[in-house]
This record gives C-alpha cells, structure tokens and sequence, in this order.
C-alpha cells in the first residue's frame, strides 16, 4: 500500500508553506497525487528531479524503484522494487506519512502555540518541537506587535527510537519541557553522525530533576554525510534535522538565549486567548514583586505554593528566613528586566518564568538572574521553585 491516499491540498487558512514548491514535502506531495491518478511517468519526472537535489534522499530511490518496476509490472506496496528489510520500509513510509501530514494539515495562520506568552526581548526566535507530528516550528519575537510569536517556518525532525517523555537515562526517548539552547558545536568538532552540527540543550532542567528524570546529552543536531533524513523514531532521545534543515535555522540560535520547547502535541491558541493568558500571568507576577516590595510578609507569602522546594528549602523553612530577613528592612525596591514566560507542555499547569531581578533595600543591593516555576492550584498562580538561573 502506498503511504497516503486521498490527497489534498492545503487548507486555505493555514500557515503558509514553508518549503518552496521544490521543497521536499511539497515535491512529496506532488509525485503521491501522480500516483494516485495513475500518472507514472509523470511520477517518475519528478522523483528524478527530487534525486538531483537530494542525491541521498533514501526515500526518493524507493519510490524511484518502485515507479521503474510498475512499467513492467503491477505493484502491490510500497518498496515492491527494493531489497530493503520489512523494517527499513515501514520507516520509510513513516516518514513520508509525517511529512505529507504535515504539509497539508497546517496549524491555522491566526494561531500560536500555547507555550510562547513572553519572549524577552533580546530572544529573537523561539524553537517549538511537535513530537506527534515529527515536526519542528520557529517563531519570531515580533517585538512591533508586543512580543507576539510569528511563524517563520517548520521542518521535519526525528525524535528519539521510543518516543517521547524522557525519564532515565539511556530509555531512548526525548524529553518533554522548557529548554534553552546552551552551547553551538561545530562539524568539526563532532562524529559525522551529527552531521553539520548541534546544538546541546538543558535536559534535564529545574523541573525535571524535581520530577526524578534524569540522563543527558540531549542535542539538536543533523544527519550523518550519507543521509538525506533519518526516520521519525531514530534518535536515541535527540532532535534530528536534515543537515538542510539544520543549517537553515543555524543562524535563529542564540546561545544561552534560544528556548526549544518540545511537547509531545502542540497545544495552539488564538491569538485573543493566548493573550488573556499572557495577561493572566504578567497579572500574578507583578503582584508578587509588589507584594514583595510592599514589605508585607504574609502577602508576599501568599503567592508561594505549600510544595515549595528550592535546595535545601521547604516551604515552612523559607517563610522562616523571609520573616526573618523583612522584619530588618524599612525599604525594598525590585525591578525585573528581560521577563520570559513559557508555559510547560503537559497535563500539569506549569509555567517557567525568568528575569532579571534588582533589588535594593536599607541594608543590601543585589542583582541576579532568576528562574521560577509557577503552577495553578486551586485557580490561582503559585510559586513552586525559585532559584538562579
């Protein structure tokens, strides 16, 4: 059986494509429908035109085979023409499944994803990982419109050989959350089997240690020289772009800066809810560092979940040392910059807010790089972790 029936093109309201008409998907796309109308010689035309830009395009040579045997004779499935093994098919197939659903089910143009509420303003992109769909979206901080996210373009990946939701090491499978870019590895600093690049990320995080997930070496990066593109589940817990790919969104990656937000199913929104949401936040975080400022203990208090943890700190013992610290103080001044919020893929309310914090008082000045987790109980925004970032 061919990989897809009943094609379509794609819908009128979606994003707007992001692969040129010579691009892989759309090329897909093309020789599927010549297929499917029984236009073979067509097909083939262009599966050689998709070869001579892709000459390592795996993919493209089964559909090659495939197409030169139907001249002699019927073909019952896909990969009739290769000796290839019942597995080396499937993930072929599986591939061009993910790229053709892709294609031609674009998430709609007025729509963001859930996670991006606020970029600070010197993030100049943001990377959003669809595991389900194989896919990898990139976001501008439109900062002439406030900060909105602005879809600038999405690639194919592969995700790691058992899927999403890492939680030890070596469980073959990528993990699910709030990252950042830490570090730009050069071609020639690496195996070929990362092809032209990478790009490490903070697996596992604040959260993730808090949950008990652990491992390391979660990178996105390209294929070895001899590959155009790996299946959807090949990695062992890594994004993986074409090398194409990879060097096309090189320049987007900022070091330290960059937030890659992988979710097992990207959760979209309207732009009008998206920014209820973002108000909803930047509400409860002001009120914090007012309530803060204000020097009022309890209040400021108030705005921490009883499960707090940072450290060796609990709940009771870091209301202790706030008591403590706020009864010698006749003043408090604190200033966030450079505000970031992201919401956390998953069933569980959980945002990731950092900042740069001022704070000056009577008897101490200190400036610092915070992180917090922020979750929801009982309907309101609580505090769950703070520490530098």
């Amino acid at each position: 059986m061919w990989p897809v029936r009943g094609t379509t093109e794609p819908a009128g309201d979606a994003l707007p494509a992001t692969v040129s008409d010579a691009g892989p998907e759309a090329q897909l796309a093309r020789i599927f429908r010549e297929i499917e109308g029984r236009n073979l010689g067509n097909a083939l035309q262009q599966t050689e035109s998709l070869l001579l830009q892709y000459p390592n395009y795996r993919l493209a040579h089964l559909i090659k085979g495939d197409l030169l045997l139907a001249r002699a004779r019927p073909i019952q499935g896909f990969g009739a023409a290769q000796g290839a093994s019942a597995e080396q098919i499937n993930d072929l197939r599986a591939e061009a499944l993910k790229r053709l659903q892709a294609y031609r089910e674009k998430p709609p143009a007025d729509f963001v994803p859930r996670y991006l509420l606020q970029m600070r303003p010197d993030q100049r992109y943001a990377v959003v990982v669809d595991t389900a769909r194989s896919r990898l979206y990139l976001y501008e901080n439109d900062l002439s419109h406030g900060g909105r996210p602005r879809f600038v373009a999405d690639y194919y990946i592969t995700q790691g050989k058992l899927g999403a939701d890492k939680f030890v090491e070596g469980d073959k499978k990528t993990p699910i959350g709030v990252y950042h870019v830490t570090a730009d590895l050069s071609r020639q600093k690496l195996p070929d089997l990362y092809g032209n690049g990478a790009f490490p990320i903070n697996y596992p995080n604040e959260w993730d240690r808090r949950q008990g997930r652990g491992g390391s070496g979660i990178w996105l990066h390209g294929t070895p020289s001899d590959t155009f593109a790996r299946p959807p589940l090949a990695s062992d817990g890594c994004v993986v772009l074409t090398n194409q790919d990879l060097e096309a969104i090189r320049s987007n990656l900022q070091v330290g800066l960059t937030p890659v937000i992988i979710s097992n199913s990207v959760e979209w929104l309207s732009l009008d809810d998206w920014a209820k949401e973002r108000e909803d936040l930047n509400r409860s975080i002001e009120a914090w560092r007012a309530d803060w400022e204000s020097r009022d203990t309890q209040r400021y208090l108030g705005h921490y979940s009883r499960q707090f943890k940072a450290g060796d700190q609990d709940y009771q013992q870091f209301s202790a040392q706030k008591q403590q610290v706020n009864a010698g103080k006749s003043w408090i001044k604190l200033e966030l910059k450079n505000l970031s919020v992201f919401r956390n893929p998953g069933k569980e309310e959980v945002v990731v807010v950092t900042f740069d914090q001022d704070y000056r008082s009577n008897n101490l000045n200190n400036r610092m790089k915070k992180r917090q987790y922020w979750v929801r109980e009982g309907g309101q925004w609580k505090i769950i972790y703070e520490g530098a970032a």
